[in-house]
């Protein structure tokens, strides 16, 4: 679980388009903290600020402390619009949260043990399926990463969402079947060890039965 931060917000008197334009023209954001059976709030927060924290990975699943007014807000980034030609941050929105509050996050697969992989070093391709995986748990005790091992997988071997060790109170949001993360694929043209040492053993046997048909046409 990544450690809570603390972002520092201003109260947004007015609302609407004109009013965000000003707030970014001013190197703010504009953003919105709802939920928890209470009135939404309207604020802003510095633009450097937030946008350094989506760069450094994992705002999406990073509880935040917002501090306004002498009063911190517990939040959960809920999504956040960028500006579709320069790429700036436009407007965040945030949820109330508790340690209790169950949430729905996206947490991303790390994958360990490449350098060692059998299949991986037989030429193997790892196919990613899913980069993360979608859960329920507690606000208070989202993982930062799931890990997946790749230690002893062969070719045509598969990581299953049962390989991976999960915390008691977090769960996937698929749960009518064992999805896959991802597989050790064969590139094209690679032949199997099967394959391979068929050729292996009648190669020999071939030129030998050359070799005595020669032999029987001479004595003739």
């Amino acid at each position: 679980m990544s450690e809570a931060y603390v972002l520092t917000a201003e109260a947004r008197e007015r609302v609407g388009k004109g009013s965000a334009r000003a707030i970014r023209r001013n190197g703010n954001i504009p953003a919105v903290i709802y939920g928890d059976n209470q009135p939404p709030l309207s604020i802003t927060l510095p633009s450097k600020d937030v946008t350094l924290k989506i760069h450094a990975g994992g705002f999406m699943t990073t509880v935040a402390e917002i501090e306004l007014d002498g009063k911190k807000h517990r939040v959960l980034p809920k999504s956040y619009d960028l500006d579709p030609v320069k790429d700036f941050v436009m407007h965040v929105d945030f949820l109330r949260v508790s340690a209790k509050t169950e949430v729905t996050v996206n947490i991303p697969v790390h994958f360990a043990n490449e350098e060692t992989c059998p299949g991986l070093k037989k030429g193997g391709v790892l196919n990613i399926v899913r980069h993360d995986v979608e859960v329920t748990c507690p606000a208070g005790d989202i993982p930062e990463f799931f890990t997946a091992d790749l230690e002893g997988l062969g070719l045509g071997d598969a990581i299953k969402i049962s390989s991976i060790a999960l915390p008691d109170n977090v769960h996937p949001t698929i749960t009518d079947r064992d999805f896959t993360i991802a597989t050790i694929a064969a590139p094209a043209g690679l032949k199997s060890e099967e394959e391979e040492e068929a050729e292996a053993e009648a190669a020999p046997a071939e030129v030998e039965v050359i070799g005595e048909e020669k032999e029987e046409g001479g004595e003739e």
